[in-house]
């Protein structure tokens, strides 16, 4: 889908923005809607170029089965709107969607690094981009954005419940023992316990599931011929 068509008649402001985020995010699914077995998966990540002027998105396709990445996209595109909080997924969906668009095969799943439902008006970019593109999607991030957690245990596979204004919007996984845990959050058409048990099984000895830390390697190069 194009951006045009994922931000409909938008007219840029921040007001107008933050509705659209309320309509788009009654129509995430937050249920297991994903092919089952998964043949492959995708995880996208988004970095910037001269100093903030060009967006840069990574993609990469890997086998579901064995984690063997099939594919790797970047994507250039211009930024066309500032840093404002809560509004993260305007600002890198263009580029997103050029990286996806690029791939050889599009994904059975796809891992997004930010923000599912974990997110003020429960649009965050993993959500917009599953909303969006149609695909089931996962959201894997760093830090929280809205609600409340206690710490998980120190390790791997404890968690807690991440509330926010008293509903459960994800879920604060240890991925791996002395590292700080990750905010996991359903995107489109998949649960919160579904997107936990994603992230764990795709996990591969590191902090972050293995799409997501391919494309976040891939998408903070300055490597000029990628």
């Amino acid at each position: 889908m194009s951006a045009g068509g994922v931000f409909g008649d938008w007219d840029g402001s921040v007001p107008a923005a933050r509705a659209l985020q309320q309509a788009l995010a009654q129509r995430v699914l937050l249920r297991d809607d994903y092919p089952q077995p998964l043949a492959t998966v995708a995880g996208f990540d988004v970095g910037f170029e001269d100093d903030g002027a060009t967006t840069r998105a990574a993609a990469v396709l890997l086998d579901a089965r064995t984690l063997a990445p099939l594919d790797a996209q970047v994507a250039r595109v211009p930024t066309s709107m500032p840093y404002v909080p809560g509004l993260l997924s305007f600002r890198e969906l263009p580029a997103l969607l050029a990286a996806l668009s690029q791939l050889s095969a599009m994904p059975d799943l796809a891992f997004v690094d930010g923000q599912g439902i974990a997110h003020p008006r429960r649009l965050g970019i993993a959500a917009h981009f599953g909303v969006a593109t149609g695909l089931p999607a996962v959201g894997v991030a760093k830090k929280i954005l809205a609600g409340d957690a206690v710490a998980p245990g120190p390790l791997p596979g404890d968690r807690s419940p991440l509330v926010h204004r008293g509903e459960v919007v994800g879920t604060l996984l240890r991925s791996k023992a002395r590292c700080n845990p990750l905010v996991v959050s359903p995107g489109h058409r998949v649960s919160l316990e579904g997107a936990v048990a994603l992230t764990e099984r795709f996990l591969a000895g590191y902090r972050l599931p293995e799409p997501t830390r391919l494309a976040d390697r891939l998408a903070s190069r300055r490597d000029a011929s990628r």
